[in-house]
């Protein structure tokens, strides 16, 4: 079987970037044969040429501005399946937030091109079944929308410890709107009292600013521009990072813990790698995570500094914690499971 995943620009710096080497390594690492496009491929010749048989891309601005959708119409006819990332119906992110996808509710576009059946064949979300986000798009699509949870990548798996990476507490993420209050008032502080590294790559406001220049580079597909900026950290050292930390802080933004329907792959990372996992309190993930087992969730801010320090002080506790986290995770939660239900549905199509 092929698969052709739309990947807009290989520069992102986002959680695209992650989803996307998960997939390929996954695909690949299960015998199938995977191919990506890009805005600079010649996307007639890679269709025509590779003849996939499923093909997954998404339906925000990044990845239509430059699909050519009459070829993804010959190539539909052809049998080819279309697997489409959507966007929230009812977007709980600020329009400011131009980086992001608006309520998708809100683009007759984008909506006629879905009911047309032109485009795709099966919609997918992270979020849990019945999210209050994502309430109307299957009414008035007339699709159902799928869960395909985020995950992590066991090719990745074998990975050791490194001095160099050892920590008292460390966080990577970016330093996003909806969880900088958060981060100010309990994070940061962290590191005047404990061994914290902290890799953000959006902390300053300069690094924002850069952020969006070269967001818009990717838009608009201008060399140099797109690819200026580089990630703080290799897939690689990632995982020795939250191999070598004692403690893993995993935070989210406001809406996913007021929501509790979805969450981040750090979730699902951080156990795989080794990694002992306190996370703030997002409903859904204790029905894949058992809390005080398979990963540690904190109520609040307050329970979060307490769990930290207790953790820190009884470092025996968080073994049996790991090892279960990470069986779970190894067993549930890795991108070889979400291919699995990909290819499921794909054949009862």
């Amino acid at each position: 079987m092929r698969i052709l995943y739309h990947m807009p620009t290989l520069y992102t710096l986002n959680t695209g970037r992650t989803i996307y080497n998960g997939y390929k390594n996954v695909f690949e690492d299960l015998g199938y044969e995977f191919k990506t496009l890009t805005n600079d491929d010649n996307q007639k010749e890679i269709f025509e040429k590779f003849n996939p048989h499923i093909f997954m891309t998404g339906i925000g601005p990044l990845h239509l501005k430059y699909l050519d959708m009459n070829i993804v119409k010959i190539q539909k006819k052809n049998g080819m399946k279309v697997f489409v990332m959507t966007p929230f119906w009812k977007s709980p992110f600020s329009k400011l937030r131009f980086n992001e996808n608006p309520s998708l509710s809100s683009n007759k576009k984008l909506i006629e091109i879905i009911i047309s059946g032109s485009f795709g064949d099966i919609y997918y979300n992270m979020c849990e079944q019945g999210d209050p986000r994502m309430e109307g798009f299957e009414e008035t699509t007339g699709y159902k929308i799928h869960t395909i949870l985020l995950a992590a990548d066991k090719t990745l798996a074998n990975v050791q410890f490194n001095e160099k990476f050892q920590s008292d507490i460390v966080f990577i993420g970016s330093y996003l709107h909806g969880r900088r209050e958060f981060m100010k008032k309990y994070i940061l502080p962290l590191r005047k009292k404990y061994n914290f590294k902290l890799y953000c790559q959006d902390l300053y406001f300069y690094q924002r600013i850069s952020n969006l220049i070269m967001k818009a580079g990717q838009y608009f597909n201008i060399p140099y521009i797109r690819s200026f900026k580089k990630n703080d950290v290799t897939f690689e050292e990632e995982q020795q990072i939250l191999r070598s930390a004692c403690i893993c802080l995993n935070i989210h933004e406001d809406f996913a813990k007021k929501f509790g329907m979805d969450f981040n792959d750090r979730t699902f990372k951080i156990p795989l790698f080794g990694g002992f996992e306190i996370t703030d309190n997002v409903a859904a993930i204790k029905k894949y995570l058992i809390d005080g087992k398979e990963i540690i969730i904190a109520n609040d801010g307050e329970d979060m500094l307490e769990k930290i320090d207790y953790y820190l002080k009884n470092p025996e506790k968080r073994i049996p914690i790991i090892e279960a986290g990470r069986k779970k995770v190894l067993a549930e939660h890795t991108y070889h499971n979400r291919v699995k239900q990909i290819i499921d549905i794909y054949n009862k199509l």
